[in-house]
């Protein structure tokens, strides 16, 4: 892998990841940008004991143009775009419309491939390898910064998740506190260690494998499951088998191991509903420990979690009052269900 940093007109950090070492990236970003401007603050909400990201700026950023004015698509033709080169293989950039700014944390955008017409399900493991890659990197580098608690990298995938470009691409978030899910997490660990004095991710893992009905696929390095309690209809949890707390602490097997695992996954994501049936719209989220709770960190487990709102063909799952009022998850497709289905539709 090769990195190349640069910077964007108006002063954003521009990242190229490339497979050949030779790669030369120097192209300049010739757009007479004026200054990011944002408005984003964190507010913690006393009842609930979270924080919320106020961003308003967010309001003006760019909705679904059509593929000819993609601004993740690679510089051609006198049309220039957020990387100002002609091709790339990975491309990570500041967020022009970020959640997170300043002393609040910071977004980033990263584009998995220049190809505007494909899906991360279509790369080959080469590419997947460069892109966890890409991950791994930022999260070390951003793990650095003096505002930032926890590195949340992530792919949201499809219209009906609220996706607004085309472009395949995925994002990175570099929170300035522990997110409300991890918290949870983390008070989880701690009380199993206390109740059993094991681990709560290893039991997870052992007893799926030792069960064995929500398995959808498994190899010598990772085990990818429909979690017991899955909260949405197909939800699917990859774990390490050797458990470690991020990106960073995988292990060169491990690493080697991913892409192939990780693109069958998502290939079956898209066979679910059966042939004809439009991509399928989904979240896949990165879960690492957070930086600044050393105590912690040994005990957590390092995982994605893969889930669609589709339910059927041409339904969705919506967060309804239960859910969204109380935090209370009603799923319609048992998680056995959903794991023979997956398996059915193995490759």
């Amino acid at each position: 892998m090769k990195k190349t940093s640069t910077r964007l007109a108006d002063g954003r950090e521009l990242i190229y990841y490339d497979i050949r070492d030779d790669t030369v990236r120097t192209a300049a970003d010739p757009r007479p940008l004026p200054p990011v401007a944002t408005t984003s603050e964190i507010r913690h909400d006393r009842l609930l004991g979270d924080d919320v990201a106020i961003a308003s700026h967010r309001q003006a950023r760019t909705h679904l143009p059509p593929a000819d004015e993609c601004p993740l698509c690679p510089s051609r033709d006198g049309r220039h775009t957020e990387i100002p080169d002609s091709s790339y293989d990975v491309a990570v950039f500041e967020n022009r419309f970020p959640s997170l700014a300043g002393g609040s944390g910071r977004c980033e955008v990263v584009c998995f491939t220049a190809d505007h017409d494909t899906s991360f399900a279509d790369l080959t493991e080469e590419h997947t390898a460069l892109v966890l890659d890409a991950w791994t990197d930022r999260t070390a580098e951003l793990s650095h910064l003096p505002s930032v608690e926890q590195v949340y990298c992530f792919e949201n995938r499809g219209v009906e998740i609220g996706v607004t470009l085309g472009h395949p691409h995925g994002q990175i978030y570099a929170f300035p506190f522990t997110t409300p899910r991890t918290t949870r997490m983390l008070d989880s660990v701690a009380r199993h260690h206390t109740a059993t004095g094991r681990n709560l991710f290893d039991d997870v893992l052992a007893d799926e494998l030792g069960d064995g009905t929500r398995i959808v696929l498994e190899t010598d390095d990772w085990a990818a499951f429909v979690p017991y309690a899955a909260h949405w209809p197909y939800e699917v949890h990859l774990y390490p088998k050797r458990r470690v707390p991020d990106l960073l602490a995988l292990d060169d097997a491990a690493r080697a191991g991913f892409p192939a695992v990780y693109l069958e996954l998502l290939r079956r994501f898209d066979r679910i509903f059966g042939p004809g049936a439009p991509p399928t719209p989904y979240i896949s989220a990165w879960h690492q420990a957070p930086f600044t709770r050393p105590a912690e960190r040994a005990g957590f487990g390092l995982h994605l979690e893969l889930f669609t709102v589709r339910r059927t063909p041409g339904k969705l799952k919506f967060l309804a009052g239960s859910e969204s009022g109380m935090s209370v998850f009603i799923n319609d497709v048992p998680p056995e269900d959903a794991a023979r289905r997956l398996r059915e539709v193995a490759s």
